[in-house]
């Protein structure tokens, strides 16, 4: 009688545990909530939140002994699961980062840097800038609840067991962040066009006039005509993003077999 009942209290520890790492691995690395400003009681109540009320709505769990090799290793599976869907947000948020620097870089920008609290790292104030906006965007477009919907049907369409993400799987997400690369450019293309315009336009008064400073008057020309550039596509890029969201929310799908 003893044994049935631990064993069933076991049962009952794992139907909860193993969602718990799934969930507590997708907030401890998506962007807002994975962030260092962010405290880790904070995401750790949100993840027993989140547990809680959605491991009702699951299917069974396997039935194994939570004190076990086996339970380990699907802990770890579930928890890399979980990492693995956290880390292709991050790459969305990503890409206007790597936008950012690339604009700055051009136009003089790079020299204004500021700490990233979320990073604990030194960025480029154009890129915290482009990460505060996409941020708004994807709260404002109601992002990490379909984040959070697709995460309960992940448990569905890839059930806890022992088979999880495989070698393909690493391999679509190692091609989705070359893409996330290519986005970047495309960000940063309208203002990269310009400036190279601008900088074609100097070249031509260096060589009409050489007794022109060029160095003292480019400066400031490149820099003004980068922001403007930047203020006439912040429309664009919020749309932008919302392109990159779905695309991501459509490639998590395919992750996780939905």
């Amino acid at each position: 009688m003893l044994e049935l009942e631990a064993l069933e209290v076991g049962h009952w520890v794992s139907r909860y545990l193993y969602p718990f790492a799934r969930i507590s691995g997708l907030l401890m690395v998506m962007p807002l909530i994975g962030t260092r400003m962010v405290p880790q009681r904070i995401r750790i109540f949100l993840a027993v939140t989140v547990t809680l009320v959605m491991t009702p709505l699951l299917p069974p769990m396997p039935k194994v002994d939570p004190i076990s090799l086996a339970s380990m290793l699907i802990i770890m599976q579930q928890l890399l699961i979980g990492i693995a869907m956290g880390f292709v947000m991050e790459l969305v948020t990503q890409i206007y980062v790597i936008a950012g620097q690339l604009i700055a870089m051009q136009t003089g920008l790079g020299i204004a840097v500021t700490v990233d609290p979320a990073q604990g790292a030194s960025v480029v104030v154009i890129s915290q800038w482009f990460l505060f906006l996409v941020s708004l965007v994807f709260l404002s477009l109601d992002g990490h609840l379909v984040m959070l919907e697709i995460l309960a049907d992940s448990f569905h369409t890839l059930p806890v067991g022992f088979d999880g993400l495989d070698a393909a799987d690493f391999g679509m997400i190692v091609e989705w962040s070359g893409w996330m690369f290519a986005a970047a450019v495309v960000i940063a293309l309208p203002a990269l066009t310009a400036l190279l315009i601008v900088n074609l336009a100097f070249g031509v008064m260096t060589r009409a006039a050489p007794q022109l400073n060029i160095f003292a008057l480019g400066f400031p020309v490149t820099m003004i005509v980068g922001l403007f550039i930047m203020w006439l596509n912040i429309g664009e890029m919020a749309q932008g993003f919302h392109f990159y969201m779905d695309a991501m929310f459509e490639f998590l799908k395919k992750l996780t077999r939905g």
